[in-house]
């Protein structure tokens, strides 16, 4: 079940029960805390690259931060980013070579995505 709440012109999802069988949700210790707007809104960005709800991100980084083996959970998504990136550097080299305007085209471009998610750090954002 999806809650809608507004606050501080910000619309927050709470998944009430995603994660937990029908029945057992009423059993599951519940936890509050406040965030500021900066965090709420890198979580949030994070959590849509994951492709998943706040709560279920926020439950998996927790899972993490107590995981004694130290394993980063999300690592599938590394795995596929990490292909995605080496195919993606093979096809600019290529077009580079070729055009050299069509490539810095699509370097602007895919800044300016990179950019709009949060997905860039320090100077290049």
């Amino acid at each position: 079940m999806r809650l809608k709440h507004r606050f501080d012109n910000v619309r927050v999802l709470h998944d009430t029960c995603e994660g937990f069988p029908t029945g057992e949700i009423d059993r599951v210790p519940k936890v509050n805390f406040r965030l500021d707007g900066t965090l709420h809104t890198a979580l949030m960005r994070r959590a849509r690259g994951a492709n998943l709800s706040l709560s279920a991100f926020i439950r998996q980084a927790l899972k993490q931060a107590v995981d004694e083996r130290r394993r980063y959970v999300f690592s599938s998504q590394d795995e596929i980013l990490a292909t995605s990136i080496q195919i993606l550097s093979i096809v600019a080299t290529s077009v580079g070579q070729q055009s050299p305007k069509a490539l810095e085209q699509g370097m602007a471009q895919a800044r300016s995505i990179l950019a709009e998610r949060g997905l860039l750090g320090g100077e290049d954002a």
